[in-house]
């Protein structure tokens, strides 16, 4: 898995490179975020669409038409539409999420923000995503951008990835803490 990840980040790093030059270039940065972000619930939300972005069965000329297609159905920004174009074209659509959380890094940074994924067993409300960012930034020295994601599995508390930093205040990881330490006594 780790592996596949690192080959994805190596594919992703230089489109994201590119789109940000050319948002950078155009001062739309923060539109082609926006762009991007509507992409990416798309494939969150559909998993339809999520497959068809890796399918490999799939080949690269249909998936262009239908990247195409979908892209002004959805009145994409200009600069987004002709990106997601060329990715489609060069067959890496499987790694369009991954060049997107590398755009969308490489925008924080030159917003001077730090990126925050945070996890949570439910919904967190706009008071707790208001409160746990005014921690974070106080604790990095940085605004903090949250991405929320929703695991029942934790039961309870949150898990917090900043960078190479993870925060896990889980009831899942303490419950399992504490059978461990169980197994050790008995």
């Amino acid at each position: 898995m780790a592996a596949q990840d690192s080959v994805l980040s190596q594919i992703a790093r230089p489109y994201a490179s590119a789109l940000f030059d050319l948002a950078k270039a155009d001062n739309s940065v923060a539109a082609v975020e926006q762009g991007l972000d509507k992409l990416l619930a798309l494939a969150s939300e559909s998993p339809d669409f999520a497959r068809f972005l890796r399918s490999p069965v799939i080949n690269t000329e249909e998936k262009a038409v239908a990247m195409r297609a979908l892209l002004e159905k959805a009145k994409a920004h200009t600069t987004v539409g002709n990106f997601v174009k060329v990715v489609a074209r060069n067959g890496r659509l499987f790694a369009l999420p991954a060049i997107i959380a590398a755009f969308k890094e490489r925008a924080a940074g030159h917003r001077g923000e730090v990126a925050a994924d945070v996890t949570s067993a439910t919904p967190l409300s706009a008071a707790q995503v208001k409160s746990l960012a005014e921690t974070l930034k106080a604790k990095i020295g940085k605004s903090v951008t949250l991405t929320q994601h929703v695991d029942p599995s934790l039961i309870g508390g949150l898990v917090v990835k900043v960078g190479s930093q993870m925060i896990d205040s889980s009831l899942k990881t303490k419950l399992t803490a504490m059978k461990i330490a169980m197994k050790e006594v008995g």
